[in-house]
């Protein structure tokens, strides 16, 4: 059953909703190449060099500061909702790089004016339930009066420097494994249309809400190497972060990724969002395709996730262990995709 919605479409003041909102990797590049390096900082563990998903800084041989913040605008008309998702998606963050939450402040600009404070309440809140499903408070924030409304969260966890796990250390010969279906832009495209059916869109708010907490026993897993979460720039995006970063060839079989339900079928008529098109221009030559690829397909191998699954890389000899693990921590529809290869840094789909 849908939620119930604001007396006007949430969606409607925004231009863009959930990680759909982010620049496109090639635009990021460009912005980010002048910037001044974060060499010289000894306890600096991950910095900005490689497109990780936190700030790692160590304060002892016992503990790592784990950094992150991450907002965007709605990409669903219950407010409540829309706050639960934005949550989710910060807090990702930190369990990426195997870490465990510690605090969060949140970020907020919303339109005076435009917005019922009853409204801004409920997106609070709605951030505020997820932050308690994940044992942090919401300690403070800051808030600003925008044309758009935008929430998100600034997150603070810790872990042992042994249990950090970045995305740039796959090894050769490891197994691909990913935790949550994809095709949460394509849903949210049909949703924006007013073409999502009920249970569809249970489906993508469940998906969307989900912690992924798992992440934190990944990073005490020393057959783990390499862990990040997929989001904005859709699964080749993220993996060619992977590949990059670990100078490997990833092969990712197309046939044995997880979708949501109806999401092949969306694709399939059209309901595609823009970023899934500034994604593929953004990938240059890093990615091959097969050349019978249907174009609908292509677009959910490019689709942004707000809030989506881990892609973990992990030895072969222990992968179905770490399968069932993640499985049996709530992923179900978690799956092995693929396997990393000595090769040209890049991403082969076959």
């Amino acid at each position: 059953m849908l939620d119930t919605p604001a007396p006007f479409r949430l969606t409607s003041l925004a231009h863009g909703g959930g990680c759909g909102c982010k620049l496109a990797p090639s635009v990021l590049r460009e912005l980010l190449a002048e910037q001044p390096g974060t060499g010289g900082f000894s306890q600096l563990l991950v910095g900005t060099e490689t497109g990780d998903d936190a700030a790692v800084w160590q304060l002892d041989d016992e503990t790592c500061l784990i950094a992150t913040t991450d907002f965007f605008m709605p990409m669903v008309d219950d407010p409540f909702t829309f706050g639960r998702i934005a949550a989710t998606n910060a807090i990702s963050d930190v369990y990426a790089m195997g870490g465990k939450p510690l605090l969060a402040l949140a970020i907020l600009g919303m339109p005076l004016g435009k917005l019922d404070t009853a409204l801004v309440r409920e997106i609070l809140k709605g951030g505020a339930s997820i932050a308690t499903e994940a044992g942090i408070p919401v300690a403070g924030g800051h808030s600003i009066d925008s044309p758009e409304p935008i929430y998100g969260l600034a997150v603070i966890g810790t872990a042992h420097p042994s249990h950090i796990r970045r995305n740039n250390s796959a090894q050769d010969g490891d197994a691909l494994i990913l935790t949550k279906p994809l095709g949460v832009g394509v849903y949210s495209a049909a949703f924006k249309r007013q073409a999502l059916s009920p249970e569809a869109y249970d489906e993508m708010v469940g998906a969307m809400t989900q912690l992924n907490k798992v992440g934190t026993a990944l990073g005490k897993d020393s057959e783990v190497h390499a862990v990040t979460d997929v989001t904005g720039f859709g699964i080749l995006g993220h993996g060619l972060e992977v590949a990059r970063g670990s100078k490997l060839r990833l092969e990712i079989e197309a046939a044995a990724l997880p979708f949501l339900d109806e999401a092949p079928a969306l694709a399939q008529a059209g309901f595609v969002t823009g970023a899934s098109h500034r994604n593929w221009e953004s990938y240059g030559a890093g990615v091959t395709l097969p050349a019978d690829l249907p174009e609908a397909r292509r677009h959910l191998l490019t689709d942004p996730q707000t809030a989506g699954g881990l892609l973990v890389a992990c030895a072969p000899s222990a992968a179905a262990r770490i399968l069932h693990e993640i499985q049996a921590a709530g992923f179900a529809r978690a799956a092995l995709i693929g396997q990393a290869r000595a090769g040209d840094p890049g991403i082969i789909v076959t």
